[in-house]
């Protein structure tokens, strides 16, 4: 038996790659349970700042492992979702690294992640309809937040898949990649983002997530304390210091 998802550190960056390439790296609930796993490792070690994931040998995800759920399986886990992720993201910055195929339960595990980096020759798409299925793990809700509504309406009724230089162009990838270069593009992309203050990425990611909620007559006094929070903190003064001195700061999260 191999391990369903492998886990390797590069830095302060932590590596979740789906290790079922047989499968087209389906998703079961042991997949599931791994990736969960790593990402409470990914927010509660200090010296992780940034997540990556990723799938093995060319392909991202093609969905759920509907061998698995034909004979009874299901791979959301409860308060968590569907790859232990698209119902929970961890508090630190999450890439999806996408080569070959993010499919139906892959295109949403991607959409799941705060950044996607893909290679230019990648696809994402959401086919439940054509399958008797919805796409009821986030693609419905999170792809008209991520590109123009009607664009996304029209691929989700379709189930046609977008290519990635399209996905660029929309707004859903942010980096394009050569060719089996997105993990090294979602690691270089890491790297600038696990140079900042920790506190200031993880608070910063909090805001403009829950920001999109706030109703605009109490956008200032629900962000005031969170940003009071890190304005407060040893590595603000760190931050101010190390400018001053024209030096790089050394980050405690404190």
């Amino acid at each position: 038996m191999t391990d369903p998802v492998l886990i390797e550190q590069h830095g302060a960056v932590l590596v979740i790659t789906i290790n079922r390439a047989r499968q087209r790296n389906a998703v079961n609930r042991a997949v599931s349970e791994a990736i969960a796993g790593a990402l409470d490792t990914l927010d509660a070690r200090d010296d992780l700042r940034v997540g990556v994931l990723t799938g093995q040998d060319g392909t991202f995800c093609s969905g759920m492992d509907l061998k698995a759920f034909v004979a009874g399986e299901r791979p959301e886990l409860e308060g968590r979702g569907f790859g232990g992720l698209t119902e929970k993201s961890p508090f630190k910055p999450l890439i999806a690294a996408v080569e070959g195929y993010a499919l139906a339960g892959g295109c949403e595990l991607a959409l799941a992640c705060d950044l996607i980096v893909a290679a230019d020759d990648a696809w994402f798409g959401l086919p439940e309809v054509a399958r008797g299925l919805v796409a009821g793990s986030g693609g419905l809700v999170r792809l008209p937040q991520r590109i123009p509504p009607a664009i996304a309406l029209e691929y989700a009724l379709t189930g046609e898949r977008m290519a990635a230089p399209v996905a660029h162009k929309w707004g859903l990838v942010n980096r394009l990649a050569p060719t089996g270069g997105a993990l090294a593009e979602a690691l270089r992309l890491a790297g600038q983002i696990a140079a900042n203050a920790p506190l200031s990425v993880a608070m910063t990611k909090r805001i403009v997530t829950e920001s999109a909620d706030w109703p605009m007559a109490g956008i200032w006094e629900r962000q005031r304390p969170l940003a009071e929070a890190v304005i407060g903190s040893q590595d603000a003064q760190e931050g101010a210091r190390a400018f001053a001195e024209k030096r790089v700061p050394v980050w405690r999260g404190k």
